[in-house]
C-alpha cells in the first residue's frame, strides 16, 4: 500500500483539522506526518490506519492506487 500525501493533505485540510491536531488524534509526530504529505517519507499500514482513522475516512480513501 502506497500513501498518497496529496490525499492526506487535501483530506486533512477539508476536515479542517491542523498537523498538529492530526498528530495528536493518530498519536503520531507531526512532523513524521508534514514528511508523509510532502512525499518525503513512507507510512507503514499501522501508520496509514491511524491517520486514516484519525481523519474519519476509510484507508483507501488515502491510497494512491485507489486515487486514479
Amino acid at each position: 500500500m502506497t500513501p498518497n500525501g496529496t490525499a492526506i493533505r487535501v483530506i486533512r485540510q477539508a476536515c479542517n483539522v491542523s498537523l498538529r491536531q492530526l498528530a495528536a488524534r493518530a498519536g503520531l509526530d507531526r512532523s513524521f506526518i508534514s514528511r508523509v504529505e510532502r512525499g518525503k517519507s513512507g507510512a507503514s499500514e499501522t501508520s496509514l490506519r491511524d491517520i486514516a482513522a484519525a481523519l474519519d475516512v476509510p484507508v483507501a480513501a488515502i491510497n494512491r492506487e485507489e486515487m486514479s
